[in-house]
């Protein structure tokens, strides 16, 4: 895929506030000039991804795959407020000439859909085929049916919900005072907050994978250890894994953008907000997930006008969409292949 940076020449204005000069975009495209003859799928990361989903969504996207270049036009855009090309904290703030750091202005869910809008009106993209992720991109790709929904033409919601629940808000909550609690984020030095990022890394993977997962990957080989546990080696892996590559700013951002996420704010109620959407749907829960748990998923498909629920099986709780490759694609598939019985 073709990495691009769009620099926005107009002010952005976030729901909250706080007007961004000089947005700029970070995104992905299969392929330039788009063909019109190619279904548009616009994939939504979530938290910690850029917006080439062949990096972290192999099983799904690129050649020979489910998305395959040579099927669809796909497009992925980095999201306001991370690290990865699009404007975040990370990024220099025009009036100050300094990095926004712990500055940058709220973002909600509703300004990722807002800049993916600007996007598209940029690429020429009249219609999208179909707009689907995992996670809060499943929150995105909810938003932008209800918020356009002439725009988008069918919907995959895997793993997600229709609002932050405050279960979920507790989790973020937790890691963002994990991050606090490195004195280091109350600087202005590169890389400040990374020792907190670690260790909110390990608290999510906790709510990502689960209690079978863990018992599962991370089991001794022997009855007799006292230390230097397989499950705590992995957790300092994984959270420096996360260091080396993304930033404590960023995730403190994001984190604040996913609470933001309620389709009844200023709708009147869930059922008003979700009776909005026009795109076919497809709502896809995971067997285990204990982060946006299937009975959310299951809200979403009775709300949804014509929406269908499906429902991965996993010992891998909410990485599951990242994982169950083969179980997606059969979903997906006959999803896309059946009409609506509208």
């Amino acid at each position: 895929m073709i990495r691009k940076i769009y620099k926005h020449p107009q002010p952005f204005f976030p729901e909250q506030g706080e007007t961004i000069t000089g947005l700029e975009i970070c995104y992905h495209i299969s392929a330039e000039p788009i063909d019109p003859s190619k279904p548009v799928v616009w994939i939504c990361h979530a938290l910690t991804a850029n917006s080439n989903p062949e990096e972290w969504w192999p099983g799904m996207v690129g050649s020979g795959k489910f998305f395959d270049p040579a099927k669809f036009t796909i497009v992925c855009a980095n999201i306001v407020g991370s690290c990865y090309g699009t404007t975040g904290p990370m990024s220099i703030n025009p009036r100050t000439g300094k990095k926004w750091l712990r500055d940058f202005p709220l973002i909600t869910v509703r300004d990722w859909v807002s800049a993916h809008e600007i996007l598209r009106g940029h690429l020429g993209i009249d219609k999208v085929y179909l707009a689907t992720g995992g996670s809060i991109g499943g929150f995105q790709s909810l938003e932008w049916a209800i918020m356009h929904p002439q725009t988008v033409e069918n919907i995959v919601l895997i793993a997600s919900s229709y609002t932050q629940t405050p279960w979920a808000v507790a989790i973020n909550e937790t890691e963002r005072m994990a991050i606090e609690a490195d004195a280091t984020f109350f600087t202005d030095i590169d890389g400040g907050g990374k020792s907190g990022l670690a260790a909110a890394r390990g608290l999510g993977l906790l709510t990502y994978r689960g209690y079978e997962a863990y018992n599962q990957t991370q089991a001794e080989d022997g009855l007799e250890k006292v230390e230097g546990f397989r499950a705590s080696s992995y957790q300092r892996y994984q959270g420096q894994k996360l260091i080396d590559r993304f930033d404590a700013h960023s995730y403190h951002t994001i984190t604040r953008s996913q609470d933001t996420h309620n389709v009844a704010r200023c709708r009147g109620s869930f059922e008003k907000a979700l009776a909005m959407v026009k795109a076919r749907t497809l709502s896809i829960g995971i067997s285990s997930d204990i982060l946006f748990p299937p009975c959310e998923q299951q809200l979403m498909a009775k709300l949804i006008p014509g929406a269908a629920y499906a429902e991965i099986h996993s010992d891998f709780g909410h990485d599951g969409f990242l994982i169950e490759s083969a179980q997606l694609e059969n979903l997906v598939e006959r999803f896309l292949s059946t009409r609506s019985a509208s």
